[in-house]
């Protein structure tokens, strides 16, 4: 046995005390005062592991516990560190670092314990004598208890599973220190049953695992950056005193003139940084990546496979994992950090008007949190041309509404056009006067400027592109990214488990332990399950699309039976409206289980890494809900109407319900309702109150939970909370995906149907001014500190968005051409009109229907319900009229406006297509300053080591002159040499030799 352990077997099991137990010691048991001196000398003892503080001024103390045999562990010394201070929060600045007031927390482990357990664990460890038997469910007595303690099975069974917890925590985190790390544990917390592991990474591992890493850190180099001359420096002058105002007030957003070179981390290179302050050379984003790294590499070998961080937090050995924010950042009194200064000049509404500190936030979040927050910052920005382009476009319209002849053509009652019945029976013959309304609001977003604005909004994408790719590029160069390539990331948990298992399963049969990976045939399986699970989910959406149709005929037929005319009359508006209603609820439930669905089939697939993991979630998340928010919207741009069929031979669905149709003025309008009530719709409910509401709810709950378990213990409700305690009620960082994704959704109703709806890019704008802050909030109030996370772009979300705009090009090309009457408006202006103007175009889209031709018991129950007999009613088609050889067959203007669609479709997409590249050729991806820079850091950094070089050179050439100096000095002797004198020759040799 070693010398410093307990031996407990010479505990007699009839001792007269219990086992005692010290609040101060957070948990950990001690024998009682009598036996304390004794005891304390054989059983206590610091970890110099721990610290490198003399023993006294820790206040930690380190009691080795055997392991328990019947787990299956091998026994080991394991250490368990407690902190024991009698004014803590003074010298730990509330949380922030360890008892000695010197060494940071750079990062935190949590787990449960039960406390009322601690005493039932104390007698599984105490050997009454060699013989005696030690499972686990055998029930133990407490010393000086009488044997009255009644254990359940279950409890017993639950002690099993938390020792096996606890061992496994013991085991890693002296895994943890192996690997240089220093830990200290604090149970004495004010969270009822909840344990904290502070880590802490001291300066040579934060060395060793940087050049590592290879982490570019800045050197004692610096050099001037390259400056505008002459105009463009007079321009750039002014354009700082305009923009003065509305620029964050934090020192990382002023203009640089000098920077530092930058060189990746190296140890025998330490000369070349800037070690003036250590303290500061590593930063708590830095320090925390570093850590987390050696978590994801550090495993537990003793369970039945090897298990690093991410696999104990999936088996509830550590129930959280997380870097702490820097401190507060409400009150007056508390000394301004980098999360305080973000909370004022970044996360709130009242500076919403200002630039965002991109450069803090990429200093306390990482690189990979910036380039979103950026991304979005850019986004919103180039919003700002197409939001004002697109007013300017519906403004045109508002103005010309008045002088648009087809729609003074629909409105004028003269005109007196008889239109045919919308439903069967029920509905009757109406006057197309009637939908006047519908007309003229439908030109707001149907009229010549439309087609210039999709060109454009085609161009704004290319053109959204490229600038965000210069500013990437920006970012890299100062962020010190330029040379950054993603190295070969750790295999996840999972798949290291999946590995084992067949490893494991060909071991039994074949005896081979050749190293396995899995391959298609093993994810097969998952992959069909994808496939299936994916077209069900699309299937599941087109069928209830179809349900919302079915619901929109069936109301449009049940309200014509209304009594009242004004019922009757706006049967369109009101079934459009709910119908979108019902869409957007739809949507919104739909996008949430989709979410989910797809995260569970990309767990199936089991990804090797985190990064494919990422990007397969990303793909099938987007797939679905991107079917889920556009299928009704591409219903009515482009289905709607199209199959209807003519009076007397109708399509019907069931056969009995009628295909709907559109209003007289096109589906344009329909269209455009459709489009802004669902983007509105998702923006403010899902995107802003959903965000809003949900973790304030959360809060609620933790808040309410933990009320009553202070109500419960009033001692540990007295204590000030520690930092780690407050960012643990904090919730979890659950990455960037569905912050991208909504954003990405919302490009697409930007770009997508931009032709129907001129004002989304303005209502883009109001929601990304919000979204930015309500984001920015969320991440620095609500949620935990997530991990730094390198990345020198967007990774798949770019290829995502350039693949929207190319749709959007094609869409747009459609929507003009198909569901606007731009193209037949062309077609008679050109071709039909008799004075060049549009004056009868709209009795040129409609075709004649002679009432007696109606199927039986189709026609309406009231014929007369406009006061006269009608003989021939309207319908908007392209057919032969009735009194035509060929009647009702379909004329030859519909083949004349359907090559006119056909061609431009074809020149549309032509031409924007080659702008946009043009745009994408023109446009250079790297600045030409940024290059230049990048380029003179390269030439800098070869100077800095041919100087090195050279100075090395030198030192050489003058030890070299000096030992020929020596050499000269020793052949300058008497030939005849003593023994003492040849001695002293050989030395010389031997100097040169080793020169």
């Amino acid at each position: 046995m070693d010398k410093d352990e307990i031996d407990l077997q010479r505990i007699p099991p009839e001792a007269p005390w219990g086992p005692h137990t010290d609040s101060a010691f957070h948990g950990v048991e001690f024998l009682p005062e009598d036996l304390g001196e004794a005891l304390n000398k054989t059983a206590m003892r610091v970890n110099e592991k721990y610290s490198s503080l003399p023993a006294e001024e820790k206040g930690i103390h380190i009691i080795n516990i055997r392991a328990i045999e019947d787990i299956g562990y091998i026994q080991r010394e394991s250490t368990l560190l407690n902190s024991l201070c009698q004014d803590p929060d003074a010298n730990c600045k509330h949380g922030l670092c360890f008892r000695d007031g010197k060494r940071k927390v750079d990062y935190i482990l949590v787990y449960h314990y039960k406390k009322s357990s601690i005493s039932k664990t104390l007698t599984r460890r105490i050997h009454h004598n060699d013989s005696s038997a030690r499972s686990i469910k055998q029930d133990h007595q407490l010393p000086g208890k009488g044997g009255h303690l009644d254990v359940g099975e279950s409890e017993l069974h639950m002690d099993y599973h938390e020792d096996d917890k606890r061992f496994r925590r013991e085991e890693y985190e002296g895994n943890l220190m192996e690997a240089g790390l220093e830990l200290e544990r604090d149970e004495d917390t004010k969270i009822h049953g909840v344990g904290f592991v502070k880590i802490h990474a001291p300066w040579n591992v934060l060395c060793r695992e940087a050049e590592f890493l290879k982490l570019k850190m800045p050197t004692k180099k610096v050099y001037q950056i390259n400056q505008a001359h002459g105009l463009l420096k007079k321009i750039n002058s002014v354009i700082q005193k305009i923009t003065e105002p509305i620029q964050p007030k934090v020192a990382e957003h002023k203009p640089e003139t000098v920077k530092r070179l930058s060189y990746p981390f190296s140890r025998e290179k330490q000369h070349l940084f800037d070690l003036s302050d250590k303290e500061s050379f590593f930063d708590s984003k830095t320090r925390s990546t570093i850590v987390y790294e050696i978590l994801k590499r550090t495993t537990c070998t003793k369970a039945k496979y090897s298990m690093g961080i991410t696999s104990l937090l999936a088996n509830g050995v550590y129930s959280a994992a997380y870097p702490l924010h820097d401190g507060d950042y409400e009150g007056e009194n508390f000394e301004l950090n980098d999360r305080k200064l973000l909370c004022e000049e970044w996360a709130s509404y009242g500076v919403f008007y200002k630039y965002q500190p991109i450069d803090l936030v990429r200093k306390y979040f990482g690189e990979k949190i910036g380039l979103y927050f950026a991304w979005l910052g850019v986004y919103t920005q180039m919003l700002i041309p197409a939001s004002i382009v697109g007013v300017i476009v519906f403004l045109y319209g508002c103005a010309t509404v008045d002088e648009n002849i087809p729609s003074m053509e629909m409105c004028d009652e003269r005109n007196n056009i008889t239109m045919c019945p919308l439903c069967d029976n029920t509905c009757s013959y109406w006057k197309m006067s009637s939908s006047c309304a519908t007309a003229r609001a439908s030109h707001l977003f149907d009229n010549p400027a439309t087609v210039f604005f999709s060109v454009f909004m085609a161009l704004w994408a290319a053109t959204f592109m490229e600038h965000w790719k210069r500013k990437q590029m920006r970012l890299n160069y100062r962020w010190d990214l330029t040379g950054f390539e993603e190295e070969e990331a750790h295999p996840r948990a999972e798949y290291e488990a999946k590995v084992l298992e067949k490893s494991l399963r060909k071991e039994y049969i074949h005896k081979k332990t050749d190293k396995e990976k899995l391959t298609w045939k093993d994810r097969f399986p998952a992959y069909f399950t994808n496939f299936v699970g994916i077209i069900f989910m699309i299937g599941l959406t087109f069928a209830i699309v179809f349900g919302v149709i079915i619901y929109r005929i069936s109301t449009a037929a049940a309200l014509a039976l209304s009594s009242t005319p004004s019922g009757r009359s706006s049967v369109r508006v009101t079934v459009t409206a709910t119908a979108v209603i019902i869409n957007l609820v739809v949507i919104i439930i739909l996008d949430e289980v989709y979410g989910c669905i797809a995260r569970w089939l990309t767990q199936i697939e089991v990804p090797k890494t985190d990064k494919s993991f990422e990007e397969r979630l990303i793909f099938k998340a987007f797939l679905l809900k991107f079917v889920n928010a556009y299928t009704p919207i591409f219903y009515v741009a482009f289905f709607k109407g199209r199959f209807v069929g003519r009076p007397g031979d109708y399509v019907y669905i069931f056969h009995s319900f009628r295909m709907e149709e559109c209003a007289p003025g096109g589906c344009l309008m329909e269209l455009c309702i459709q489009l802004s009530i669902i983007m509105l719709g998702k923006q403010l409910i899902q995107n802003n109150l959903f965000e809003i509401g949900i973790p304030k709810m959360k809060k609620l709950i933790r808040y309410i939970k933990l009320k009553r378990q202070r109500s419960l213990d009033h001692e540990e409700h007295m204590k000030k909370k520690q930092r780690y305690e407050v960012d643990y009620n904090l919730e979890p960082f659950a990455g960037l995906t569905p912050e991208y994704m909504e954003m990405i959704i919302q490009f697409g109703f930007v770009t997508l149907f931009v032709a129907s709806f001129p004002l989304a890019p303005l209502f883009a704008l109001l929601n990304n001014i919000i979204e930015i802050r309500l984001d920015a909030k969320k991440f620095v109030t609500e949620l935990r500190r997530p991990v730094a996370v390198r990345a020198k772009d967007i990774g798949i979300w770019y290829n995502i968005l350039r693949g929207v705009g190319k749709l959007a090009v094609i869409i747009n090309a459609f929507v003009i051409s198909f569901t606007s009457d731009f193209i037949p408006r062309l077609v008679y202006l050109y071709m039909y009109s008799e004075n060049g103007t549009m004056h009868g175009f709209v009795n040129h889209t409609l075709s004649s229907f002679n009432v007696s031709d109606f199927q039986g018991g189709t026609a309406p129950n009231d014929p007369m319900e406009l006061g006269y007999v009608v003989q021939i009613c309207r319908y908007k088609d392209y057919r032969e009229p009735p009194w035509s050889e060929n009647k009702y067959e379909i004329s030859k203007d519909f083949w004349a406006v359907l090559a006119a669609r056909l061609a431009f479709v074809i020149v549309f997409q032509n031409l924007v297509m080659f702008m946009s590249d043009f745009v994408d050729w023109i446009i250079p991806d790297i600045p030409k300053d940024i290059s230049q820079q990048i380029h003179k850091e390269k030439v800098l950094m070869v100077e800095v080591f041919m100087k090195e070089e050279q100075g090395k050179l030198q030192m050489l050439e003058t030890w070299k002159d000096k030992d020929m100096k020596k050499g000269e000095n020793c052949n300058n002797h008497s030939p005849k040499l003593s023994r003492s004198q040849s001695g002293s020759m050989s030395s010389c040799h031997s100097y040169h030799i080793d020169v």
